[in-house]
């Protein structure tokens, strides 16, 4: 009886054959789990209650509701900048969406693929008013608290290394310690990305006595990443991203939606699904951009939200508008 009830349970664990690609996984666990940072205002935080807010948050719940049908049906995984890698490396997590620099290291060596540019940014420095220091070429000699696991270090080396600059670096594993320590007084400067010392200043004590200088020293171009080896979770983590820049390209928004899904213009056809079978092509279903808009809304509306003028943060778009509106932001089309 043993044996043969043995037998049946080894014929019913071969007809059901494990899932193997990522999008099977996340369909059969029924939630997508998105890795992002510790707590970034505007980018990936949580409030009081749990709940996450941010541009990053927003392309992990726009990816869920393409693939869920449910922007709500997300773990999200805290990770340090120094575990980020190795969390989506163990396929702890399925997308990793979590401000982080696009580099040719990073696309190469460590297993995994961006997936496009959420946000456009570049290093810069903060410094307390009361050092009277306009420029980053006056910080020669000083103390710089910077997080490591992050491109930051290798940046100011190259920079103080160019301009013929002593300095001193001082490391943490967290931004909020390297943020602690430079408002101490222990650091002269504390850098990092441009708009994560937009967001890391609201923390401290007296924001308005810190003022960020105006050097951008390096490109810091941000974007999710997913795991090399799985080109159709790729392509759906990618298209998602696109599909919200387009929409902000066509005008349709989180109130307009279904009012735009009824157009005759081919273009917009193809977009919501009613001509042809693109969303399919995906893995997806043909109305996977309205349930992608509906759920956060375009890139514009997102950006606004999180970090814009609609924000606590005020950052202006800069290249972060359409390249219709001169900025850096451009999607495939839709067809």
């Amino acid at each position: 009886m043993f044996a043969i009830a043995t037998l049946v349970a080894g014929s019913a664990s071969a007809q059901a054959p494990k899932p193997t690609s990522t999008l099977e996984v996340v369909k059969s666990r029924g939630m997508l789990s998105c890795g992002v940072s510790q707590g970034l205002p505007g980018f990936s935080t949580p409030d009081d209650k749990g709940n996450w807010t941010g541009i990053d948050v927003d392309i992990c719940r726009a990816i869920a509701a393409a693939v869920l049908n449910d922007p709500a049906k997300i773990r999200f995984v805290p990770l340090s900048a120094k575990d980020r890698f190795t969390s989506l490396q163990s396929s702890d997590i399925d997308v990793l969406s979590r401000n982080t620099t696009w580099t040719l290291s990073r696309d190469t060596s460590v297993g995994l693929n961006f997936t496009g540019i959420t946000y456009y940014d570049g290093q810069g420095f903060m410094i307390a008013k009361a050092k009277n220091v306009n420029s980053a070429l006056e910080l020669s000699n000083a103390t710089v608290c910077v997080q490591t696991g992050t491109t930051n270090e290798q940046n100011v080396a190259d920079y103080f290394k160019a301009n013929k600059m002593k300095y001193e670096i001082v490391a943490f594993s967290s931004a909020d310690e390297a943020l602690k320590t430079y408002e101490s007084g222990r650091c002269d400067v504390f850098t990092s990305d441009v708009s994560q010392i937009v967001a890391e200043r609201t923390k401290l004590a007296q924001p308005d006595a810190h003022v960020i200088l105006p050097e951008v020293i390096s490109k810091e171009p941000l974007g999710p990443l997913v795991r090399h080896g799985d080109d159709q979770w790729f392509d759906i983590v990618k298209w998602t991203l696109f599909a919200m820049l387009n929409a902000e390209e066509l005008g349709i928004t989180q109130k307009n939606v279904d009012e735009m899904a009824k157009s005759d213009k081919p273009e917009l056809k193809r977009v919501f699904g009613t001509d042809g079978n693109l969303g399919e092509q995906l893995g997806l279903t043909k109305d996977w951009v309205i349930r992608i808009v509906k759920a956060v809304g375009n890139y514009g509306e997102t950006f606004d939200r999180n970090v814009g003028a609609n924000s606590k943060l005020k950052i202006p778009r800069g290249w972060n508008k359409l390249y219709t509106q001169g900025g850096l932001q451009y999607a495939p089309p839709i067809r």
